[in-house]
């Protein structure tokens, strides 16, 4: 059949006993059953509940609860991905075949026992839904050519071609697995019943108000969940940092900013902690191609040289949620440009002065003086305004005048999507850090991704040959082509990335930080310490 790759039966039972011994401050500690955990989402009533339907964080943290995935990345060894529903896999030779051994003892909340035909109609809805439903990511799982579920505990996914972020896709918290029955009865019954396999049971949603989970009982993981159930409160804008403040919330499980950090830690006496990690999200900028002068490299090249990115890190990082400079992978990751790499690339040098000397001979030589544009933006005060004001004093001088056009969500898609701007403040963020996911948006053949409008065989044919090269030098000296033809050309990029700051109660125990908001988010794991 072929080789074994990796095998979780036992795997997964020691990355929980990692889980506990990396998480910080209780290592000596025996976990503890019982409590419910309060904690903010600062946010509004989600949407929909359908999983496959939506992108957003709220989703996340409300729904990662109560459903399970085939495969989940490990808390405790981020990046790692480990069996969730699924107990092993097997990958043919040729790589084009995914087999999945199912766990044979998982019920969903109503008692049906799961089987592979649970996770070929969820993956196949999401690969085709039916129509009139929305599938965001239906384009990550554009290699599988066919699902089979010859027998109840076994899935087989047939691909088109090797696809070595596959295993992320299929560990996507959004990628949930829902019951095939229901879904013949009717294909939107995710998007109004919560109804799934994970740790906690689905108990209410009280509008404008709270979403409430209780513990399964028939989990299948044997001991877990710890907590008696959990209530995520809806508490937008400055109630979240009060709410924290009194007590009435345990933690805020996406970011605060420093100003809040410091202002929580500073009145809580020892009852709160702040955990902060670079975060997979990024503030970008993206230029109009298809409008002058932004058709024009030398122009896009001298808007991104004329920035000093390293003072603007150290300036923003004070009072917003921007942190580091990276290119078009998060710092840090091993993929990633190192501090060298990147400051070979034009807009990433350290000598400003150089820089904005090189910008102003590029407009000229473009024949573009007193150039005038307006910024796209969202009417988000942090860091989305923040980032306007610092990128508006950066340009002023080159001789370069911007304004600032702030615009409600709605707006601002349009405007995007309709491709009516000059210049717009965007922003990037993936569940993990790989390639495939954070590059997709930017081939010239992803239509619906390629919001500067360009077209670029040589980046088409640079995603590809990274997508499918497997040996992991091979594969970064690609994405440095890549990342340097991008950022050379300029048709995107990066201002800053963003660090994630967590506020949370000390006695929260089991629960991990990560350059993601969108993992590690299902709560199986933690506890509450007296």
């Amino acid at each position: 059949m072929g080789k074994t790759v990796r095998a979780w039966a036992t795997g997964l039972v020691l990355s929980l006993a990692v889980a506990h011994a990396h998480a910080p401050a209780f290592a000596q500690d025996t976990p503890i059953r019982g409590g419910t955990l309060v904690f903010g989402v600062n946010a509004g009533d989600p949407p929909t509940y359908d999983c496959h339907a939506s992108s957003i964080f709220t989703i996340i943290h409300l729904l990662s609860p109560h459903y399970s995935n085939l495969l989940r990345i490990d808390p405790a060894n981020y990046p790692k991905v480990v069996g969730d529903l699924a107990e092993s896999y097997v990958l043919s030779p040729d790589r084009t075949q995914f087999t999945f051994t199912l766990r044979d003892n998982v019920l969903f909340h109503d008692g049906t026992k799961l089987t592979s035909a649970d996770v070929k109609a969820s993956y196949d809805r999401i690969r085709n839904p039916p129509p009139g439903l929305v599938s965001l990511r239906r384009g990550q799982l554009a290699t599988v050519a066919e699902i089979e579920a010859p027998d109840a505990r076994t899935v087989v996914f047939k691909l088109n071609r090797p696809d070595q972020s596959l295993i992320y896709t299929l560990a996507s918290p959004f990628n949930c697995v829902f019951s095939a029955k229901m879904l013949r009865e009717d294909p939107d019954y995710p998007a109004r019943k919560v109804m799934g396999t994970g740790p906690y049971r689905f108990v209410r949603h009280v509008n404008g108000a709270s979403w409430e989970g209780a513990r399964n009982p028939d989990y299948f993981k044997p001991g877990l969940p710890y907590l008696d159930g959990f209530r995520a409160q809806f508490v937008p804008g400055p109630a979240i940092v009060n709410g924290l403040q009194g007590g009435q919330v345990m933690a805020d499980f996406r970011s605060l900013t420093p100003a809040d950090r410091d202002r929580l830690v500073a009145s809580s006496g020892d009852r709160l902690m702040a955990e902060e990690t670079p975060w997979s999200n990024s503030l970008l900028l993206v230029f109009q191609t298809q409008k002058k002068p932004f058709d024009d490299p030398r122009v896009r090249r001298a808007l991104s040289l004329a920035i000093d990115r390293y003072a603007g890190s150290a300036a923003l990082s004070k009072g917003t949620i921007l942190g580091p400079v990276g290119g078009l992978l998060r710092p840090g990751y091993d993929l990633a440009a190192s501090p060298e790499e990147l400051a070979a690339i034009p807009g990433f040098g350290r000598d400003i002065a150089a820089n904005r000397a090189e910008a102003r001979r590029l407009l000229a030589e473009a024949g573009v003086t007193n150039l005038k544009f307006r910024i796209v933006n969202r009417s988000i005060p942090n860091p989305f305004l923040s980032a306007a004001v610092f990128l508006i004093d950066q340009w002023r001088q080159i001789g370069v005048t911007a304004e600032n056009a702030q615009m409600p969500d709605s707006a601002y898609n349009t405007s995007i999507n309709e491709g009516s701007f000059d210049v717009a403040i965007d922003f990037q963020g993936d569940a993990v850090d790989e390639p495939d996911f954070q590059l997709a948006r930017y081939q010239s053949s992803s239509l619906s991704d390629n919001r500067a409008r360009y077209t670029d065989p040589v980046i088409d044919d640079l995603y590809r040959r990274q997508s499918l090269e497997t040996d992991p030098a091979k594969r970064r000296a690609l994405l440095r082509e890549f990342e340097t033809r991008f950022l050379t050309e300029a048709y995107n990029v990066p201002l800053l990335w963003w660090k994630r700051i967590v506020i949370r109660e000390k006695r929260i125990m089991g629960w991990t930080l990560l350059p993601s908001h969108l993992i590690g988010q299902d709560l199986e794991t933690v506890w509450l310490k007296p």
